[in-house]
């Protein structure tokens, strides 16, 4: 970055517009809010963004509405995230909301202290016990409460389980804060006043673009346009190579807690509209319609479009870490930063997705499936940047099968052993004419079984073929031992779940997923119920 200008961080927070003018730029908004603002309601439990006990909410002026779920006024979107790894600068423009923010104003001469129905709720049903995650699992409970209000809704049970899936309490257990989250509905209504907020917001979005230099020297800056981005990034990796692009600080925030690596240089992709677009387009140049989603999209914004369009990844969305860390990580950066066990990569590849990829003016595509070199290696350029994600379209009206699958020791919120994203096509005598199997957790990177999509290809979807497609995975891959799973255990699995896929997709008597899925089965819709019922005398 070259002779950026100074200007403080501006945001809305506790009824006010706040500078800051001295942080780091790889501060956290925890430590900021519990060292600098004095609100130690937020609490640091993992420090990685796995626990929620420092779970917050952003409020973001989205004219676009991305989407209507999140708003609680027209162009007014709140959304979960953890401080822990949200990094100060990254507030600029929006509002920051606490647990110190959810009370309503005490009454005059009211001894006793005003709560929100959240908070009276989690009294009343004992949803805290030792008390240290309780903050987190309040502001996300408000969130959800102050979007249904917005919306004249109310969750379902299993929505409210959903919505606290990346809080994690180890002493009451959810029954009872699930409980308060039901319970919470039953009081008067107590909506958020979102007009100070948006005019605040409002006021914000005059500001020039972020270009900030901390008290060390480190730079941050954030651009607003795509043209901005692409030059910007250039310019910066050709000053200085140890540049890093930030999105959703989901893993770069892991380097700085628990790396405690430095990054002098960082350039925010959040601000820049063009890169969170999701929509149906012609790709050109023959290839057809395909939905682009560009690589600024959430992983929640992402997650929902595909589920829309293929149901059958509507698992995996729920089931990517928790809703704090989708609102906040990108798909883009999901796929760029090439994790072995990268949830949506196996997806991706199912369903034959290619990369755009710009530096400066110079466009250029390449199937996701050739996108990856080695470990954490990829074909980007040096000042080349993952600019979005395009999906055919053209499979949704052929027959195809798909399919998304994850292990993991814990359901909700938890990395992967192993992870497949599945697809078949057949013509209409039945013959395999395509197959992708992608699997995560089986090796260095994501990548597509190639001996098991050619033991299927050609041949009819039978038991024969399914047997070889089973063996062919052997060679394919050659899986680790690590805490997650045995190598033994991986390859077992991922041949299993090319069982799984035979018995949903084979010709004679399919299996509907209901059957398939044990905890859909036994404990997805009912495990509240059957817990309720246990604890009754």
């Amino acid at each position: 970055m070259t002779n950026p200008s100074n200007r403080p961080i501006r945001f809305f927070h506790r009824g006010a517009v706040v500078e800051v003018d001295d942080a780091a730029t790889t501060r956290t908004v925890l430590d900021w809010l519990r060292e600098d603002a004095r609100c130690t309601g937020s609490k640091e439990g993992c420090n990685e963004g796995d626990c929620g006990a420092c779970t917050v909410v952003l409020a973001e002026l989205d004219e676009a509405g991305a989407s209507a779920a999140d708003h609680v006024a027209p162009g007014l979107r709140l959304t979960t995230a953890n401080a822990c790894i949200t990094f100060v600068p990254s507030l600029d423009g929006k509002a920051l909301f606490t647990v110190e923010d959810i009370a309503p104003p005490a009454e005059p001469r009211r001894r006793s202290i005003a709560l929100h129905p959240v908070q009276q709720a989690m009294v009343e049903q004992h949803g805290s016990q030792c008390g240290f995650c309780t903050p987190g699992f309040v502001v996300s409970l408000w969130s959800a409460y102050q979007r249904h209000v917005a919306h004249g809704t109310r969750p379902t049970r299993q929505q409210l389980a959903d919505e606290l899936s990346g809080n994690l309490c180890r002493c009451t257990g959810y029954r009872p804060i699930l409980d308060a989250g039901e319970r919470m509905f039953d009081a008067e209504p107590v909506a958020l006043d979102t007009r100070p907020v948006i005019d605040a917001l409002r006021s914000l979005a005059g500001d020039s673009s972020l270009r900030y230099v901390d008290p060390a020297g480190a730079r941050y800056a954030a651009p607003r346009t795509l043209d901005d981005l692409a030059t910007v990034w250039s310019d910066a990796h050709t000053s200085d190579p140890a540049s890093r692009l930030l999105a959703g600080c989901t893993d770069i925030g892991l380097w700085t807690n628990k790396q405690f690596r430095e990054l002098p240089s960082l350039v925010y992709t959040g601000g820049v509209a063009g890169l969170k677009a999701i929509v149906e387009q012609d790709a050109g140049a023959g290839r057809g319609d395909v939905l682009s989603i560009g690589a600024g999209a959430s992983l929640e914004n992402a997650f929902r479009a595909i589920a829309q369009r293929w149901p059958a990844f509507t698992d995996m969305w729920l089931r990517f870490a928790g809703p704090p860390l989708r609102h906040a990580g990108t798909m883009g950066g999901n796929v760029a930063n090439g994790s072995p066990i990268g949830d949506s990569a196996p997806m991706l590849m199912a369903l034959d997705a290619s990369l755009v990829l710009r530096r400066r003016d110079r466009i250029r595509r390449v199937s996701l499936a050739d996108f990856y070199t080695g470990y954490m290696r990829n074909h980007l350029e040096p000042g080349e940047f993952l600019q979005a994600i395009e999906i055919p379209l053209l499979q949704r009206a052929a027959r195809i099968d798909v399919r998304g699958w994850k292990l993991s020791k814990r359901y909700d919120c938890d990395i992967s052993a192993v992870c497949a994203g599945l697809a078949l096509d057949r013509d209409d005598t039945g013959i395999v004419t395509a197959a992708r199997f992608a699997f995560g957790g089986m090796a260095a990177t994501v990548q597509r079984a190639a001996g098991a999509e050619a033991a299927a290809v050609g041949s009819r979807w039978d038991e024969t073929a399914l047997a070889a497609a089973r063996d062919a995975l052997a060679s394919d891959f050659a899986p680790l031992d690590d805490l997650r799973a045995s190598a033994g255990y991986r390859l077992r699995a991922a041949q299993n779940l090319l069982t799984r896929l035979w018995l949903e997709t084979r010709d004679a008597d399919p299996l509907p997923p209901t059957a398939t899925d044990v905890w859909t089965g036994f404990a997805r819709e009912k495990w509240t119920g059957f817990a309720r019922e246990a604890a009754a005398p």
